[in-house]
């Protein structure tokens, strides 16, 4: 077992460590399942539905923009601060979130709790990475991958029973005593004894991708629909992209210890890893994020039946991490992720022709394989990397495919939103019903009650209007599985821990 510094006279309890930042991990895991499938009812409760995206968009952008941050914190400072600082800001979201009055106020919240997430997911891999052996690692993720079949049982039944007999605001309450049961049992049974480096911490750098990822996003999302594909806004835009693209990647060659290390892709495993968590991000979350609309929108059925279709992938995911943690042992990360690449395509195919008479059964299948895809691949993913580098670059390393990740979560999020909100705007302008309607109009969709007060004709348009966008949605997700899996098949041959 390499040296690592974090070790010292007292005995880390490794099982107990285990155990709370599997809890900490939790928050997150459950939060997707839990907020996609109450979305479309704080829609129809808080109105706003071209602004749907920005609840995923908001979350993933400032997540994406903290994580290399935190990953180098962690790096520096030692992992246990970072993390309980993590968890400390994600609480504070999700109160805000739970107090949230309107979709802009619940929208800047989720941008708090996405800086704190920024830190738990990335790090509570990365304290596996330190206090296990590279044999025992795979096993582990295997282990931190279960949280997600905890969320799957618990998620969308929770999240269904909220909406359907509570309030969706206790989505996001909960979120409070498991948090701070994490911190207690990362505060009383993890020791860490680290030499502390002067920090050199490149804020600089986050600034500039922050400008580039958030213009990138607005462009997406409001490009045609709030603002004309032509217009002085959206050059604007296009200009403050670019010009945040060009000083990040400046800043990151000459910052002395930056956020995003450049030699780190000189590692075949990590770029192409990095790479494929890109478009296996935006899969996710093109699943997770618009499937519950579809069931309850056009299928009509309820919470918890949409969040059934999503259970199905939590359910997959970690059965698929735990196999891929025995699988790694003997055939080899690149052989592991493939199959993993496989069930992404046939997860794809499935999506592709969902059609509202196949049913959720139909969708839950989809789900099912995606839940499969990711789990032997992402597993496989964070073991190569840890593997790959040692402990002092293994927290940036870890942090970064949670980036990547993240990324592409956010960016898909945003360009699926756009292709949905532009198709059924499209639809509605075609019918010569824009006077009357608005794509904010589908957010009645959502709730049983509201919908019965649109005249069948309109309920109608909108239905179709989200069946085709939605359709165009799962052709483009069929699109990235096929890609992830062309990227996975140049993984070095032949590497095995």
């Amino acid at each position: 077992m390499e040296a690592i510094p974090n070790e010292q006279p007292r005995q880390i309890k490794r099982p107990l460590v285990l155990a709370s930042i599997m809890l900490a991990m939790f928050l997150a895991a459950i939060e997707a399942t839990i907020v996609s499938t109450a979305m479309p009812s704080i829609a129809a409760d808080l109105g706003g539905f071209s602004m749907y995206s920005w609840v995923f968009s908001a979350y993933l952008l400032t997540n994406a923009g903290t994580v290399l941050i935190f990953g180098k914190l962690s790096d520096l400072y030692g992992r246990k601060p970072i993390f309980l600082i993590g968890i400390t800001v994600f609480m504070l979201g999700s109160v805000g979130c739970g107090v949230a009055g309107t979709m802009e106020m619940l929208i800047g919240a989720r941008f708090i709790q996405g800086i704190g997430a920024g830190a738990l997911m990335p790090i509570a891999t990365t304290i596996v990475g330190d206090i296990y052996t590279k044999e025992e690692r795979a096993k582990i993720q295997g282990y931190l991958s279960s949280v997600w079949g905890i969320s799957a049982v618990s998620g969308p039944a929770l999240g269904g029973f909220f909406v359907d007999v509570l309030s969706w605001h206790y989505v996001f309450f909960m979120n409070i005593p498991l948090g701070l049961l994490a911190m207690a049992g990362v505060i009383l049974f993890f020791h860490e004894n680290i030499e502390k480096k002067k920090p050199a911490i490149d804020f600089l750098g986050s600034i500039w991708l922050i400008l580039f990822v958030s213009s990138l996003l607005y462009i997406l999302v409001e490009g045609g629909v709030g603002i004309p594909w032509g217009s002085p806004e959206m050059y604007m835009l296009l200009g403050m992209s670019a010009l945040g693209f060009i000083l990040f990647l400046h800043q990151e060659r000459r910052a002395e210890e930056p956020m995003m290390p450049f030699s780190i892709w000189k590692h075949r495993s990590i770029s192409i890893a990095n790479l494929t968590s890109l478009t296996t991000g935006m899969i996710l979350i093109g699943v997770s994020s618009y499937l519950p609309a579809f069931v309850q929108g056009v299928m009509e059925r309820s919470a918890t039946v949409a969040g059934f279709t999503l259970t199905t992938m939590s359910i997959g995911w970690p059965i698929a991490a735990t196999l891929a943690g025995r699988l790694i042992l003997t055939i080899g990360f690149r052989t592991t992720s493939i199959l993993g690449g496989v069930s992404l395509i046939i997860g794809g195919m499935i999506f592709f022709m969902l059609s509202p008479d196949r049913g959720p059964i139909w969708a839950g299948t989809g789900s099912f394989f995606i839940g499969v895809g990711m789990g032997l691949s992402s597993t496989s993913f964070i073991v190569s990397i840890q593997t790959t580098v040692g402990w002092k670059l293994r927290g940036i390393a870890t942090a970064s495919n949670m980036f990547m990740r993240s990324i592409g979560s956010a960016l898909g999020a945003a360009l699926l939103g756009g292709i949905l909100n532009n198709r059924i705007n499209g639809l509605i302008k075609e019918e010569g019903l824009s006077d009357h309607i608005s794509v904010d109009t589908a957010n009645q969709l959502m709730d049983a009650h509201q919908r019965m007060l649109l005249s069948e004709d309109v309920r109608r348009l909108l239905q179709d209007a989200l069946t085709v966008g939605l359709h165009h949605v799962y052709a483009g997700l069929l699109i990235l599985a096929v890609l992830s899996f062309f990227l996975i098949t140049m993984l070095p041959k032949g590497e095995k821990v």
